[in-house]
């Protein structure tokens, strides 16, 4: 049995390798919030378990074991959040903090009726794949709206930044999940994008326009 902060680090390596082969210690204490000195002995203890490969200095990767229990609390959180959203009526910014803790819910058999309740959804409210119970993911090429040129179309389809506030402001100019865009305009000066969707214009920032994921 693995413990709340051991599954944490693991599910953290897994997300930071997926742009980096070799995560290294400053990463993740940058992203978890800790001391580097923390992290060192964390992943000692990981190593002991032969859930990473860790060798000082030269970074970690997840073994198969860490992987697959990586991958799980995933598609734990990824449930949670969809069911959080589908069925309790919550909004999209509401549920990250609430299934960080229900991913750790031990129960697989709980986790796959779930899984089956809701007809074996395949992303979660922020566009994100959910992991079957074979820890298959199933990802779709996205793309962020700011490599998109004007005259293109596309579909909203995931969010870099999960972020409370980001979510907010994207529910308030209604640039959810599954809408249709075009952009009309690319502004020289800063970069900004003019929208078209549903009938209006609007204007968004690089910034958002670079968390912003689409299909085409």
């Amino acid at each position: 049995m693995n413990t709340l902060a051991e599954e944490n680090y693991l599910k953290s390596i897994y997300h930071l390798a997926l742009s980096s082969a070799n995560v290294s210690t400053n990463q993740l204490a940058a992203l978890l919030k800790t001391k580097a000195s923390s992290v060192t002995d964390m992943l000692k203890k990981l190593a002991d378990k032969e859930l990473i490969n860790y060798t000082p200095y030269q970074g970690v990767n997840l073994t198969a074991a860490g992987e697959k229990i990586a991958v799980n609390i995933i598609r734990k959180h990824r449930l949670w959040e969809y069911f959080l959203v589908e069925k309790l009526n919550f909004k999209w910014d509401q549920v990250h903090d609430m299934a960080e803790e229900m991913e750790h819910i031990s129960s697989n058999e709980l986790i796959d009726r779930l899984d089956k309740f809701m007809g074996f959804p395949k992303h979660d409210p922020h566009g994100d794949p959910i992991p079957d119970c074979n820890g298959l993911v199933k990802t779709h090429h996205l793309e962020p709206l700011s490599s998109i040129v004007p005259g293109q179309h596309g579909t909203i389809c995931g969010v870099r930044n999960h972020s409370t506030m980001f979510l907010q402001y994207l529910e308030k100019q209604s640039l959810t999940i599954g809408k249709k865009i075009k952009v009309a305009e690319t502004i020289e000066f800063d970069h900004s994008m003019i929208l078209q969707m549903e009938g209006k214009e609007i204007q968004i920032s690089r910034e958002v326009a670079n968390n912003l994921l689409i299909a085409q």
